[in-house]
């Protein structure tokens, strides 16, 4: 089954070669100050509400019109400068048929996205989106999967050429989508994160017992080290820094300071980064936390807690 509708979707990319209707319709969508109003029946309009989705998500306002209910009042939500795409395989259905009349009389630019070329809905429409389907992957050639599959895809790839030409960007793809785990992906700061923990830290001089306090005290499990002079980020101490201290010191714990035990050059994290990055730099190096920096400055930390708090791993 999945390697039928792979073919499909192979069949209408080669498609895409012999007419130039899918350019021609993207250029007409970009020329249009309205809206892209998506239409069809049964399977075929659960494809239009998921292209009318995509397109609101990925900066072309869309909406989705019912072809039962277009002929019953719906069409008033049609303005003059929109484009409409009608979804139907066969481009026959008596709903399509009745409906396109009346979108004629309305003046807006028709795509259809069929199977059929040579199908009324194809034979009336400016443009013809062609997705064809020789079989369905139903067993009895009956269901709707194939067909849909097609459609969909189709569908995407209009609305990634729309994005690709109005130079959508991430930015505004967070802008669009600022709940849940993909929005936080795409705004969500190091700098969000880390200002809400405390900030221990300790001077490159500081005995054993102060380190020891400052670690336990503000909970991170580890203390960024700075100079006596100036207070630059010198290093990092951690939990595994102050076991290993244990061995290699025994016997003059007195005499330690944290210049002794501190990992050199420690990884670290701009405030402005995207706390994804944050967390691809743990992964990377298998550590939990990370040294906060602003304008090169230590700022604070950034613990492997956090992101999972807010849903990132």
């Amino acid at each position: 089954m999945l390697l039928l509708e792979a073919e499909a979707i192979q069949g209408v990319a080669a498609a895409l070669d012999e007419r130039p209707d899918f350019a021609q319709c993207v250029e007409a969508i970009l020329a249009r100050r309205g809206r892209v109003v998506v239409t069809g029946i049964g399977k075929s309009a659960h494809i239009a509400g998921k292209m009318v989705a995509t397109f609101n998500s990925t900066g072309t306002p869309a909406l989705f019109m019912h072809a039962a209910d277009a002929i019953h009042g719906d069409l008033g939500m049609i303005q003059a400068d929109d484009f409409v795409i009608a979804i139907s395989k066969s481009g026959d259905t008596p709903e399509i048929k009745v409906l396109v009349p009346l979108l004629k009389r309305k003046g807006v630019p028709l795509a259809a996205l069929v199977s059929n070329a040579d199908s009324y809905l194809a034979q009336q429409a400016d443009f013809i989106l062609h997705a064809p389907v020789t079989r369905e992957a139903c067993p009895h050639n009956l269901a709707p999967t194939t067909s849909t599959t097609a459609a969909l895809a189709l569908g995407d790839a209009l609305a990634v050429c729309l994005l690709e030409s109005r130079d959508f960007s991430r930015h505004d793809f967070a802008n669009l989508h600022p709940g849940g785990t993909l929005g936080k992906q795409l705004y969500l700061k190091v700098g969000d994160l880390s200002r809400q923990n405390q900030q221990p830290q300790v001077a490159e001089s500081a005995p054993l017992h102060d380190i020891i306090l400052e670690i336990s005290g503000k909970r991170l499990g580890a203390t960024a080290v700075l100079a006596d002079d100036g207070g630059a980020l010198v290093g990092i101490i951690t939990d595994g820094d102050l076991r290993r201290m244990l061995t290699d010191h025994a016997g003059r714990l007195d005499a330690v300071r944290a210049r002794d035990i501190l990992t050199p050059s420690p990884v670290t994290v701009d405030v402005d980064d995207f706390a994804v990055e944050a967390l691809a730099r743990m992964q990377a190096r298998n550590i939990t936390q990370l040294l906060v920096t602003e304008q090169g400055r230590f700022s604070g930390f950034i613990h492997l807690h956090d992101l999972l708090r807010e849903g990132l791993v």
